[in-house]
Parts: C-alpha cells; structure tokens; sequence
C-alpha cells in the first residue's frame, strides 16, 4: 500500500458530520468518505454502494490473481485484445499512452520479474478504476457534501465549495498543520523509514494524491529498462488533478530512479516529494 492517507486536519473539519465506508477490493482497503451535514442521511447509501460496485467489476476484470478474469484469459492466449472489452482495450491504449509519456519509464509489458513482454496493467487499473467509480458520486456535491476515496493509500478528493479544482504542494512539513483553509481534505504523506509519523501534509480541495515506492511492499517495482528491481527512490508522491495519471507518474518515477528528479520538470500542473535511499529529498511544484 501507499504512504498516503485522509485526514481531517482541522478543529472545524472534526466538528463537521462525516461517514466512512471500507471495502476489500483489488486485493487493499478501498475507503469512501463523506462529510457535510447531510453525510448521515439515507440516501447517501446509494451512490457510495453503486462507486463500491463499480471497483468490484474492474477487480472481476482485471484481478491478476482471479484465474477467470479477463486480464488473465488475455495472458493466457485464450482471448485476443480485439476479442476483449471495451474496458480492457481502454486500459491498453492508455498503458500505451504512459509508456510514451514516460519516457519508457511506466511500462505495463515489462513489470512482471522473469515475464518481459506480459501486459499487466495493474499500476494503471487503481487509478482508472477510481476515478470511473468516482463518477457514481458526483451528485453528492450538488447536495453540499465533500467526499474522498482512499484506495490503498492513492487518495481521489472533491469538496463542494470547490470552484475551480485544487491541490496544494507539499510545501508545509506535518507540524506545519497543512493548508489554511479548513475546508479542504488534509492528506498526509508517511516517511517511508517510519510509518507512524508524517513528512507533509497536503491539503486538497479538488484532485488526486498518489504515492509508491518500496516502503511497504519491498523493492517491488522495476525498471523497465533493465528489468532489475528500482532501489534509488523509496517513495515517490504526485500531487494532481488525475489519480490515473498521479499513480502513473508515481510508479514512473520511482522506476526512472536518478533520473527521477530531472523528469519532474516536464509534469505539468502537478506537484510531489521524491525520497531517495540516501535520505535526500526533492520537492517540485509546476504551473499547468
């Protein structure tokens, strides 16, 4: 899982009605949370259970562990990719899309040790699943209400009073206590030597934090371009106005390794915090 997280980061943003919802899919806790004085009302139930339905289906299609879903018939040889969805050719063109805007660095036919050439999407999915699952809560909004989804630490964020869409750098260390507006989500970033404590807090008002790296799960993403484990960066965070292509970039980065911080100039309206093994840090935020 990711080293990032909800948090409410204000006294006025405690005070405010909230609920949570937490569902096991893809393999990690996915959260729903929703806050503003109606988050307790009745009818909220049905778009959060209709955005968790929504994740269950892209998990039935794409699981790389379900030996009945899609993505593995298409591994097998079973299915061609003309013979699939139109979700799972969806994903495919934009694997393709990350690989050339990467630079070679996110590469979905070269991240499986030992398989060169398998199509596992799975670092492009999370993103893609949430941000289509999202879709089912878009009315709660008009109705006054924030809400953010936690996908196993990948955080998708919207608040009602949001005019325009924002996300703030990672400018403020924790003890700074984030952004100044109360109203925004407070998403924390975790130092990857030690999970109890924060690095930084991002307050959020309208857009997607997404972070990897090697804290939790080990040394587990390659570098494409040699197919050996990426070491140099133990945690990549991106701050943007898509989780999709956030968690790309995240993975991108941390594969990319020394040449991580130099590929942050390109990445446009967004902003993020690199932590490399030797302790050393690099922060960036760049106009859209």
């Amino acid at each position: 899982m990711s080293g990032t997280g909800v948090l409410e980061g204000t006294p006025a943003a405690a005070a405010t009605p909230r609920r949570a919802w937490v569902e096991q899919i893809m393999g990690m806790p996915i959260s729903i949370h929703v806050r503003g004085a109606g988050a307790r009302s009745a009818w909220v139930e049905q778009p959060i259970q209709a955005a968790f339905a929504d994740l269950r289906a892209a998990d039935a299609r794409f699981s790389t562990y379900r030996e009945d879903s899609e993505l593995r018939r298409l591994q097998r040889g079973e299915v061609s990719l003309a013979e699939t969805s139109d979700d799972l050719r969806e994903v495919e063109r934009l694997c393709r899309t990350a690989l050339v805007r990467s630079d070679g660095g996110f590469d979905a036919w070269a991240c499986v040790p030992g398989r060169p050439g398998l199509f596992d999407p799975t670092g492009l999915v999370k993103g893609w699943a949430v941000a289509r699952a999202s879709r089912q809560l878009n009315g709660l909004g008009g109705q006054g209400l924030d809400w953010a989804i936690n996908a196993g630490g990948d955080v998708l964020a919207r608040c009602a009073s949001s005019a325009d869409g924002e996300a703030g750098g990672v400018g403020d260390r924790a003890d700074d206590g984030g952004g100044p507006d109360g109203e925004a989500w407070q998403v924390g970033i975790e130092d990857p030597t030690d999970g109890s404590r924060l690095i930084a807090r991002v307050p959020v008002h309208d857009g997607a934090v997404a972070t990897s790296g090697s804290a939790a799960r080990g040394a587990h993403i390659l570098d494409p371009r040699t197919g050996q484990a990426a070491t140099e960066i133990v945690q990549a965070t991106v701050i943007g106005p898509s989780l999709l292509w956030a968690d790309v970039w995240a993975t991108a980065l941390v594969a990319l390794g020394p040449e991580a911080a130099a590929s942050t100039r390109g990445l446009h309206g967004t902003s993020g915090l690199l932590v490399f093994a030797d302790g050393t840090t690099h922060r960036w935020a760049n106009a859209s």
